[in-house]
């Protein structure tokens, strides 16, 4: 149960910080209702799950890959973070009388996100330090990874569903003339964060 406590607290402090991810999740949940800002915080939890997993079990072999790897997957994040910023900036925000079409874009949310986390192999790096820090020992309980994980995720997710949930009291107290400002603002900003991205690997 205490790997899985951790867990939980893991997934929760490496979601909380408020990055690229947190104003996706906010712009949609305003745009598009809670639905859709939080499956595009369950793609961020799906890949923050998958980076725990290949470092609670030692999958040295993919996590040198990534590493190895990782200026160009770090280039690719950043254009796509370049493509969905610009997207915002020149969308216009949804109709508050219009019936949501979640059954096309749900999916869309969810792998934007899920591919966006994915892109910064640095992660890998993050769970690999927190999980030597917290003593888990994957040579001798295999257990204790695999609860560990599933703590990572739905602590993650916790974070998403309280952001989502949160943020879409407000959703009905804004006009399209600020919603339209907010995603201005929000897809100027994720432009910034693809930009400084590839910036980086310069």
């Amino acid at each position: 149960m205490i790997p899985f406590l951790k867990g939980l607290l893991v997934g929760l402090s490496v979601a909380a910080p408020v990055g690229p991810i947190g104003l996706l999740c906010i712009q949609r949940t305003l745009n598009k209702g809670k639905l859709s800002g939080f499956l595009s915080g369950l793609g961020a939890a799906t890949a923050d799950a998958i980076y725990g997993f290949i470092a609670a079990f030692g999958l040295t072999f993919i996590s040198n890959f990534l590493i190895s790897n990782q200026a160009i997957i770090r280039l690719f994040g950043g254009m796509f973070l370049i493509y969905l910023g610009g997207k915002i900036i020149i969308s216009k925000p949804a109709n508050k009388s219009a019936k949501s079409k979640e059954g096309i874009r749900i999916l869309d949310d969810y792998l934007s996100t899920l591919l966006l986390t994915i892109t910064n192999p640095m992660t890998i790096m993050s769970f690999l330090a927190i999980f030597a820090g917290l003593g888990l020992n994957i040579e001798k309980s295999n257990i204790k990874a695999f609860l560990m994980v599933i703590g990572v995720f739905l602590g993650s997710s916790l974070w998403w569903l309280i952001l989502s949930n949160g943020i879409n009291l407000f959703k009905d107290k804004l006009n399209q003339q600020t919603l339209k400002y907010i995603n201005y603002v929000s897809g100027i900003i994720i432009v910034g964060f693809g930009i400084t991205a590839i910036i980086k690997l310069l």
